[in-house]
């Protein structure tokens, strides 16, 4: 049985939770900041020729190649698919105030109905 999803969570997913602190915090990959970037080891290859960008909120490895945002990064770190991707996300977005369809919700107001 497939399972679908917004794209309005999926985009919130995307550009919402930042990728420095999924890297960093959420997927405990080893990492290091070098001259104001943030360096990871590549799920892919191992190197830390790579680099996260803030303004699209994507990481990059220059050995391999790979760009990842923060579905893509969870499913090669985690080793999942899609689905189970998003399911490992959304309660990082509703932490951030979102809803379960990738809504702002008001303060305090996190995954109520």
């Amino acid at each position: 049985m497939s399972q679908r999803f917004s794209s309005n969570l999926l985009r919130s997913l995307r550009n919402d939770i930042p990728i420095n602190d999924l890297i960093r915090r959420r997927l405990d990959l080893p990492s290091k900041e070098r001259e104001g970037l943030l360096r990871f080891l590549c799920p892919h290859c191992n190197e830390f020729h790579t680099a996260t960008n803030p303004r699209t909120n994507l990481a990059r490895c220059f050995r391999c190649s790979l760009s990842f945002n923060p579905i893509e990064m969870v499913m090669a770190v985690k080793d999942c698919g899609f689905v189970d991707a998003v399911k490992l996300l959304v309660p990082l977005l509703e932490a951030r105030g979102h809803s379960r369809g990738g809504e702002q919700t008001a303060p305090g107001k996190s995954g109520q109905r």
